[in-house]
């Protein structure tokens, strides 16, 4: 009998794609669909549909595939978030776990992308994608948390693959296009001046609204020295956070989440 190989072994695979709609004034679920890995679980909202995604395989790991997909219908407002972190372990040589994401908004509706930190081990694999696609009157809150290793375990990232993609376009037109690509001793490019100067953890945040303008400032003050805040054109701002670790990076994000979804922040983020 022969024996499996690591390439032999079973891997994680998930679906999730949901939507909402306006019906009697308020938001409602108009689709649901979930497979695999991934599952939806909805709390209680009076003003929006809530969700949060659980990935029942614990993690990510080389080989996995996961896909979400949502769509907020037009004048609905829909708030996804994550049960908890989500952690890329150890990939076995040759393999690549694959996240990809896709953001829809309608005319006249808000979508709230909130997922929690995503923690990136020694040894881990990754490519993500997520692309937004937003109607002219649409408005949007994206957030994308990543940390660098466990630094309170002493955790270093000496050998990493890691390509992450965003792209934000309204009515046809890309608006927003954004990067990270590392490999190898990610903990030596993080110490660069010029790439995190020591940081372990960011975020990439990208606001957009008929008000994006009025926060820039707001926002600057916020997060001080820790990263910078740009105003794209009129109706998009764009945040980039870096902190020393994921303590301090949700420190720091909670008030500028706090202000931009105007304290409708999922419970999630608060335990």
């Amino acid at each position: 009998m022969t024996r499996p190989t690591p390439l032999d072994q079973p891997r994680a695979i998930g679906r999730a794609r949901v939507s909402s709609k306006l019906h009697g004034g308020a938001s409602r679920l108009d689709g649901l669909h979930q497979a695999g890995a991934l599952r939806l679980l909805f709390p209680r909202a009076a003003d929006r549909v809530e969700a949060t995604v659980i990935n029942t395989a614990g993690g990510i790991t080389g080989g996995d595939r996961f896909r979400i997909d949502a769509t907020a219908g037009p004048g609905s407002v829909l708030s996804l978030s994550t049960q908890a972190a989500e952690r890329v372990y150890r990939a076995q040589p040759g393999q690549t776990g694959h996240l990809t994401t896709t953001l829809r908004v309608g005319a006249d509706a808000c979508l709230h992308w909130l997922p929690q930190e995503t923690i990136l081990y020694d040894g881990s694999a990754l490519s993500r994608r997520l692309r937004v696609e937003l109607h002219t009157t649409a408005r949007l809150v994206m957030v994308e948390p990543v940390v660098f290793g466990r630094l309170a375990m002493g955790e270093t990232l000496a050998d990493l693959r890691f390509d992450d993609r965003i792209a934000v376009s309204r009515a046809g037109r890309e608006v927003y296009r954004d990067g990270i690509r590392l490999r190898g001793d990610a903990s030596a490019e993080l110490d660069r001046p010029a790439v995190a100067h020591g940081a372990r953890a960011m975020a990439s945040l990208v606001y957009a609204a008929p008000d994006a303008g009025a926060h820039v400032g707001a926002l600057r003050d916020l997060i001080g020295d820790r990263g910078g805040v740009s105003l794209l054109e009129e109706a998009l701002v764009v945040l980039r956070l870096l902190a020393r670790d994921a303590f301090d990076l949700r420190a720091a994000l909670l008030p500028v989440l706090d202000r931009l979804t105007a304290h409708r922040l999922p419970r999630c983020w608060r335990l």
